[in-house]
């Protein structure tokens, strides 16, 4: 064979492969369009639709009480109201609860608006008003959410009755973190290969959170909203801001409010280390280690709830 031939060959191959992934992709493609029409009931939302700055935010409430504690969500969480489920069912007999579903998270829209904290908590503040809810607060942040939480009460100390951390972070936390540059390329490939219709070839596991606590109803939902809305635009710029929204609070003053602080040992000695140190010399904190994964109310919502009761009461 001549190198001419074996070279038109080669290309044949090539194009031929190239064909197939091309027919590949287009059945992805209209696969999870197909999917994501049949799935339009059962991601019907479950909480609140309520306007913010022109744009649909969702809140769920349940419970009463002269208490609302506020659930308020780690990053890229692909739906905090059934996130958050482990827990707060546990303590609506005593308590109004309310979870706030950021921009980009759960039903709540994907909008592109800035991530900044007080943009973030601004938003948060429209939301819970638009439900008809009213301050103080006991705020109960997980992860990331942690940050917001305290520059709320530096911001606006009458609103926040207490801190209820969720193996929250504290912005020491991100003084070991990236500066977050990478982000939104890597989530816009990410959301690129989901919105394709790649991620219905993954395992539902892939998507769904530790533990038995979804029913399958709720386990189809969360898999058919992280097929829409993981690692979307809001979550990427978020992810992108949170060393520079660590670094704004880190320049105020802690705030003095009681909290109640759970600490995981699934996120490493260096976490429970930072916490530790944020806790130091503060005496309106207590502190709760737990020997579980960072999403703590997964694993430990029994132990958590009661001690919840007792801080509060």
């Amino acid at each position: 064979m001549t190198t001419t031939k074996r070279k038109k060959k080669v290309k044949k191959i090539l194009l031929i492969f190239l064909a197939i992934i091309a027919v590949f992709l287009l059945f992805t493609f209209v696969r999870h369009r197909i999917m994501l029409k049949q799935e339009e009931d059962i991601v019907k939302p479950v909480g609140q639709m309520v306007d913010v700055d022109g744009h649909k935010m969702c809140v769920y409430t349940e419970g009463g009480g002269d208490k609302t504690l506020v659930f308020m969500s780690g990053s890229a969480t692909i739906t905090p109201i059934l996130d958050f489920k482990s827990i707060y069912p546990k303590l609506t007999d005593k308590y109004r609860i309310a979870v706030v579903e950021k921009f980009g998270y759960g039903y709540s829209e994907q909008v592109d608006n800035p991530r900044d904290v007080a943009s973030l908590l601004a938003d948060t503040r429209a939301a819970l008003a638009g439900v008809g809810l009213e301050a103080p607060y006991v705020l109960c942040p997980h992860s990331y959410s942690g940050v917001e939480a305290l520059y709320w009460a530096q911001t606006y100390p009458d609103e926040v009755e207490a801190i209820i951390g969720l193996d929250m972070a504290v912005p020491e936390h991100y003084d070991y973190t990236p500066d977050g540059t990478y982000a939104v390329p890597y989530y816009r490939l990410l959301h690129g290969l989901l919105d394709l219709g790649i991620g219905r070839y993954l395992p539902d596991s892939t998507f769904l959170p530790s533990g038995d606590f979804l029913t399958e109803d709720e386990c189809r939902t969360w898999v058919a909203l992280g097929n829409r809305n993981y690692a979307n635009i809001d979550v990427a710029r978020e992810c992108n801001m949170a060393k520079d929204n660590a670094a704004v609070v880190s320049s105020g003053n802690k705030p003095e409010v009681p909290m109640l602080m759970f600490i995981s040992t699934g996120k490493g000695d260096q976490w429970r280390e930072i916490s530790y140190r944020f806790a130091e010399n503060m005496s309106c904190i207590k502190t709760v280690e737990l020997d579980c994964d960072h999403y703590v109310f997964h694993f430990e919502a029994d132990k958590m709830a009661e001690e919840i009761g007792l801080f509060i009461d």
